[in-house]
């Protein structure tokens, strides 16, 4: 059968460009004989991460290689913590990384970390601080039957590093329905945790606002005390706090009395994540010392899942604000929930 020389040509190409992107791939070999083909991303924690069109990433033992070959530079930190940036080969167990400035060669249960040429070690970036951010926005209405309109907004940055967090937030909420307010809140606010030993740390924390729904002109919540992360894994926190506090709160309506006390600081926060998503809870309870029975509770639960692009996230939750000796006329619980597009940036 004669095959059309056009086609003839297509087929040379098209059996040109695959066998080029098979010798330009990263070459993984395993003690059993197995030969993994794709692209090493990292080398990291004993194991060696390949990126595979057919099995997406891969990870294997390190233990249990004897073999990486790539085809273009990357960077590798080996046990002594000399950094080399250039290709990698070898066999049977022994490594060659032959850069610009020469070469040097070791053995594959020598090479402590592998990343991306030209980039900053993991390791030393993991220790650095740096800031990342959060914004929502909320705007709905409805008109008709009834004339309806709510507006939500907060920030959030965040400075962390291994060993101290600084928060720095605000919110507004604004509802009304038929030109009457049902809600009409600002907060702003600061939390500062540094750890001193082991899983032990301190905290400074500071937040104010107003809610005039609830007849509060001003308040103002600040605390400092001991924090201690009773779970610390990659995927789940949970910490726990206890300290002294000052709460002020000054109610527009006089026949309440206005709050101005010491007071205990207890909270709880806890994070646990399931791949991209992530399930979030925090609570506070802030008790007066002269009275116990008059404290405050928030809380504030929510699931977010991130969207096509992971920068953007849903976020589903609820929040419970409540005081045991609110303002006149105003309810001690107010429950809101809550389905929220969520920006996300470094």
């Amino acid at each position: 059968m004669q095959i059309n020389p056009i086609l003839r040509g297509l087929l040379a190409v098209l059996v040109s460009v695959a066998a080029a992107a098979q010798l330009s791939a990263d070459v993984v070999e395993t003690k059993n004989g197995s030969r993994i083909v794709g692209k090493v991303t990292k080398i990291d924690g004993g194991a060696v991460t390949v990126a595979t069109d057919y099995a997406g990433d891969l990870t294997i033992k390190q233990s249990e290689v004897t073999s990486i070959n790539t085809d273009a530079p990357v960077a590798v930190r080996l046990a002594t913590g000399t950094r080399i940036d250039g290709k990698v080969t070898g066999s049977a167990g022994a490594v060659q990384i032959a850069g610009s400035d020469g070469s040097i060669s070791t053995t594959v249960d020598r090479v402590a970390a592998s990343w991306p040429a030209g980039g900053k070690d993991p390791a030393v970036a993991a220790l650095e601080r740096g800031w990342a951010y959060e914004a929502t926005a909320d705007i709905w209405g409805k008109n008709g039957n009834s004339d309806q309109l709510g507006t939500t907004g907060s920030f959030r940055a965040t400075l962390k590093s291994p060993q101290d967090m600084l928060q720095l937030y605000t919110a507004y909420n604004r509802q009304e329905s038929d030109g009457v307010k049902s809600s009409d809140q600002f907060k702003v606010g600061g939390d500062y945790q540094s750890t001193f030993s082991g899983l032990s740390s301190w905290y400074v924390r500071d937040e104010g606002g107003f809610d005039r729904v609830k007849d509060l002109d001003l308040y103002n919540v600040a605390a400092a005390g001991y924090g201690y992360e009773a779970i610390k894994k990659d995927n789940q926190s949970l910490t726990l706090r206890a300290g002294l506090a000052f709460r002020y709160e000054n109610y527009k309506n006089p026949a309440t009395t206005d709050v101005k006390a010491a007071g205990l600081d207890l909270g709880l926060s806890h994070t646990i994540t399931w791949g991209t998503s992530r399930m979030v809870n925090r609570v506070t309870y802030v008790p007066t010392l002269e009275d116990f029975a008059n404290y405050i509770v928030k809380h504030e639960s929510f699931y977010e899942i991130p969207l096509a692009n992971p920068a953007w996230k849903l976020r589903l939750g609820l929040a419970n604000d409540y005081n045991s000796e609110p303002g006149k006329g105003v309810e001690k619980m107010d429950t809101t929930y809550f389905t929220r597009f969520v920006l996300s940036w470094k």
